[in-house]
C-alpha cells in the first residue's frame, strides 16, 4: 500500500523498528524478520492468555505490556511504524491519549497502520468512530498515506511546521517544554503532542542512516549524553572483542540452533547486541531505569529493548530466554540495597533449561554466585578474567554458567 521502491518492505533500510500493539502470537513480527525489520510485539495477558509466551517460544521478539495510564517503556522517536490489526483498543478514550502515546513513539515521518472494521464498515457506530478518529489524527497533523478496504495507514509529519500552523487552542495541545519525552519509568501518559527537537526540525527527519549501516553509525542523539563519536566507536569495538571471547568460551557447549532469544540486562549503548548481528539471534536490550537513558541510542542503531529496574521481576513468562548477559548488574543492585538472591532466582525463572548466563562483574560477586550454583542446578561452564580485553576493566571477571535440565524427585517418580 505504501509503494516503496522495488516493493521492498523495509524501504531500502529506512523502516527497521516496528511496534505491534495487541500482537496476538506475533505473526506480523515473524513475517517481517525476513525483510530485516525487527518488531517489538506487545500484548497484555488478557482473555487470550499466554500469547506472548507463544511468541517467545517461536523465537520472535515480544513483551508483556499494556496501553493503560503509564507510558510504554520506550523512548520517544523509537519506531518507524506502529501496527494495530483488530487490536481492540479504544483510541478515542481520554482525549486520544493512547494515540498520542503512539505519536510520541513514532519517528518523524513514521507510519501507523490501522486495520479495523471502523475503517470500512457502514453501520452507525463504526461510522461515528471513524469520523471522530479521522478528526483527531488531522488535528495531530497526521495524513493518510494509503487506505484500502479495512486498512488505513497514517503518516506523522516530518517537522513541527504543521503544529505551529494550527489555530490557537486546538486540542490536543503541544506538551510543555519541560516535559521529557524520554522519561518513561512510571511516568503517566499525557494527552499532548510531543514536538520535535531542534535537531530533528533542522534535519527534517531523524537523520539516521539506513539499516544495516545504522548499526555502526554514531546516532545523532549521542550528543544528548555528551558522548563523542570516538567513544561510540571504541565501545562498539570493545564489545565486539568481548563477544568474540564469550563465544570462544561458549562454543564447546552450544548445541546447534539452541540460542535465539538473548537478553542484555544492562545494555548501555547496545554494543553487545550489535556484535551479534551475523548470528541468528535477537537481543532484548535492557536499560536500568535510574542510569543514563541510552535506550534511545539502542533504537537509533536499529535494535530493540526496554527499561527496567532489576530490583523487580521482569515482565515475561518463565523459561523464555536462552541466554542472559549480566554486566555489573549485581554490583548495581547491591548499591541500591536490593537482594542479589532474588535477582538470581528471577534470572533462573527467565532462563530456559540448558540456557546460559554470562556474568561479568567483580570477583566478590562471582564468588557469591558460585555459592548458589548447586542449589540453583546451575553448572559453571567457563571463567575468565578481563585481561584479554583491549580495555582493561580493573578487577572484573567473567563467569559463564549453564542451567541444567532437572526434575524434582516427585516428578521423577511420576514419570516412572
Amino acid at each position: 500500500m505504501l509503494n516503496f521502491s522495488h516493493n521492498n518492505l523495509n524501504n531500502e533500510g529506512r523502516v527497521r523498528t516496528v511496534l505491534d500493539v495487541g500482537c496476538g502470537v506475533a505473526s506480523f513480527g515473524a513475517y517481517l524478520l525476513s525483510s530485516d525489520i525487527i518488531a517489538m510485539s506487545l500484548a497484555p495477558n488478557d482473555v487470550h492468555q499466554n500469547q506472548i509466551q507463544f511468541a517467545l517460544e517461536r523465537g520472535i521478539p515480544a513483551c508483556l505490556g499494556v496501553l493503560g495510564t503509564k507510558r510504554l517503556p520506550y523512548p520517544s522517536r523509537s519506531f518507524e511504524l506502529a501496527h494495530c490489526s483488530r487490536c481492540r483498543i479504544d483510541w478515542l478514550q481520554r482525549d486520544g491519549i493512547l494515540l498520542l502515546e503512539l505519536d510520541r513513539l513514532l519517528r518523524p515521518g513514521g507510519y501507523f497502520a490501522y486495520s479495523s472494521p471502523e475503517a470500512y464498515a457502514q453501520d452507525e457506530e463504526d461510522l461515528r468512530i471513524w469520523k471522530e478518529m479521522s478528526a483527531l489524527v488531522e488535528r495531530m497533523c497526521w495524513r493518510i498515506a494509503a487506505k484500502r478496504n479495512q486498512t488505513v495507514i497514517w503518516q506523522k509529519p516530518l517537522t513541527n511546521d504543521c503544529y505551529m500552523e494550527r489555530a490557537p487552542g486546538t486540542n490536543p495541545p503541544l506538551c510543555q517544554s519541560d516535559d521529557d519525552p524520554d522519561a518513561v519509568w512510571g511516568v503517566p501518559m499525557e494527552a499532548c503532542i510531543t514536538p520535535y527537537s531542534d535537531h530533528d526540525q533542522k534535519a527534517k527527519g531523524s537523520g539516521l542512516a539506513p539499516w544495516p549501516a545504522r548499526l555502526t553509525s554514531p546516532p545523532p542523539r549521542l550528543a544528548d549524553f555528551g558522548y563523542s563519536n570516538e567513544m561510540f566507536e571504541k565501545d562498539t569495538e570493545t564489545w565486539r572483542q568481548r563477544v568474540e571471547n564469550y563465544w570462544n568460551l561458549l562454543s564447546p557447549k552450544i548445541e546447534a540452533n539452541t540460542l535465539r532469544n538473548l537478553m542484555d540486562m544492562k545494555a548501555n549503548m547496545g554494543s553487545f547486541a550489535a556484535a551479534l548481528k551475523e548470528r541468528n539471534v535477537w537481543v532484548m536490550n535492557v536499560i536500568p531505569e535510574d542510569g543514563p537513558n541510552t535506550l534511545k541510542l539502542i533504537y537509533d542503531r536499529g535494535l530493540i529493548g526496554t527499561t527496567h529496574n532489576w530490583c523487580e521481576a521482569f515482565s515475561t513468562y518463565p523459561r523464555t530466554y536462552d541466554l542472559l548477559h549480566a554486566w555489573t548488574v549485581f554490583s548495581d543492585i547491591e548499591k541500591k540495597g536490593c537482594s542479589a538472591e532474588d535477582l538470581l532466582l528471577e534470572m533462573d525463572r527467565i532462563l530456559r533449561p540448558k540456557g546460559f548466563i554470562i556474568i561479568r562483574d567483580k570477583q566478590p560477586v562471582i564468588d557469591f554466585v558460585r555459592k548458589y550454583l548447586s542449589a540453583l542446578h546451575w553448572e559453571a561452564v567457563a571463567t575468565a578474567d578481563s585481561s584479554s580485553d583491549s580495555e582493561h576493566e580493573g578487577d572484573n571477571v567473567v563467569l559463564i554458567v549453564q542451567k541444567k535440565l532437572w526434575l524434582t524427585s516427585e516428578s521423577v517418580l511420576n514419570s516412572e
